[in-house]
């Protein structure tokens, strides 16, 4: 492979952009990886080289122009060790990634984990180190720069108990995460995927998720994301349903000041029940961008989606969903709804619901709100004493809670009911 175009200077780079490639030329050394996997990174990161960062001239990023809100990217430098904290849910199952590092001592009863490191390290991670399109810029720099994470496989009619919670922690810098999980036939439990940061130092952060349901499984999965003020959040979850398989997947942004949250999710299998539900709580500063790309490829499949937004202060939002059904894909049902509340003059929230459907048996529907708090709503309960400060957040609480509770895990609904309330408490 040759390095030297990796060092030479590109005419008309961004500053991030040429950090990105100063930042591989630097680590290319002791990336982990065998031969197949470093010449997949140096291509990888070539694509990027050649494409630069995606501007809003792309429609898939049309609402998130990364060349140019993406301004710096921080040094890849090691900082002091950082602990794993309490469970979003007591009683769940840690396996903790600090620092990009994931730890050596991780286990759970009754299924199989690996370092990513280490399939790197034999090549088995090569065939995952992809960009989906041409427009994936999350694959090409999670390819390029990943160091670690877990690879997961629950075996067929497993039923865990507890939830297995995926714990990513940082303290700034660079930090690149895969975490590839199967689910076998018929097997049933519940991950939250988390990623906090623990200080205020500034932090590039990608992450991806390689997931796969075979027939019969019944999987809850949520993404709990809340970097920090000065962080750069870009996240992918790539999902493939077989027959009857059941996915519950809730994302929570309630951080970080530049995030984008890729969900590329196909239904391969007849039968498939998808459940989306997802809250962004947006405040400061930050610009969160929710994308979607959802394929019913097979007859006989169901999804709903239902997005709620809350906009405060000068933070801005976009939801892009798209809805794919195949020429193949009769008795297709699928329906999804992007809701926000607008609470300040100088926020914004962009909503693009699509449906791109070649079947002609099929019940499809999409539609978005934008609004204020209903003033009826907020009269009532002030006419019985309530403070209005109090009855807004209490309002406010109530059109997101609504989305968690539908979770029906006692336990998980209070552990995000607390999350949401908390920022509400810092920003409202």
């Amino acid at each position: 492979m040759n390095m030297q175009t990796t060092n030479q200077p590109i005419a008309r780079m961004t500053v991030a952009e040429t950090a990105l490639v100063e930042a591989f030329g630097a680590q290319f050394g002791e990336l982990p990886g065998n031969g197949a996997v470093a010449g997949t990174r140096d291509r990888l990161l070539d694509d990027l080289k050649k494409a630069g960062l995606p501007t809003r001239r792309i429609e898939a990023w049309h609402y998130t122009d990364l060349k140019t809100l993406l301004r710096a990217v921080p040094e890849a430098t090691p900082v002091s060790a950082i602990d794993p904290i309490a469970p979003l849910v007591e009683g769940s199952v840690v396996l903790s990634v600090l620092q990009g590092d994931a730890d050596d001592d991780a286990s759970a009863d009754g299924i199989e984990i690996a370092r990513f490191r280490d399939k790197l390290a034999d090549g088995s991670a090569v065939a995952g180190l992809t960009a989906l399109d041409r427009d994936d810029a999350i694959g090409r720099i999670n390819g390029s720069f990943v160091r670690d994470g877990f690879a997961i496989s629950v075996p067929a009619n497993a039923e865990l108990e507890e939830p297995i919670e995926l714990q990513a922690l940082h303290a700034g810098g660079q930090i690149h995460t895969r975490f590839p999980v199967s689910f076998g036939a018929a097997s049933k439990a519940t991950i939250i995927e988390r990623h906090r940061s623990v200080t205020d130092d500034a932090a590039l952060v990608s992450s991806i998720s390689d997931i796969v349901l075979e027939d019969g499984a019944e999987i809850t999965w949520i993404i709990l994301q809340s970097q920090g003020a000065a962080d750069t959040h870009l996240g992918q979850i790539r999902v493939k349903l077989g027959t009857n398989a059941k996915l519950k997947l809730f994302v929570v942004n309630a951080g970080g000041k530049l995030v984008r949250q890729e969900l590329r999710i196909d239904v391969e299998g007849e039968g498939a029940d998808l459940t989306l539900r997802g809250v962004n709580l947006l405040g400061g500063e930050g610009h969160t961008d929710v994308t979607l790309v959802l394929g019913h490829n097979v007859p006989h499949t169901n999804s709903t989606e239902i997005i709620r937004n809350v906009v405060l202060d000068r933070a801005s939002g976009a939801f892009q969903g798209m809805i794919r059904v195949a020429p193949d894909a009769q008795k297709t049902d699928a329906k999804m709804a992007c809701n926000t509340l607008l609470l300040s003059d100088n926020g914004e929230f962009s909503a693009k619901p699509e449906l791109e459907i070649f079947a002609d048996d099929v019940v499809c529907g999409h539609g978005a709100t934008v609004a204020d708090i209903d003033r009826n709503h907020l009269f009532y309960m002030m006419a019985r004493g309530v403070p209005e400060n109090k009855a807004r957040a209490m309002l406010v609480h109530a059109f997101v809670a609504e989305i968690v509770e539908e979770l029906e895990d006692e336990k998980l609904v209070e552990a995000l009911e607390g999350v949401i309330s908390a920022w509400l408490e810092r920003h409202a």
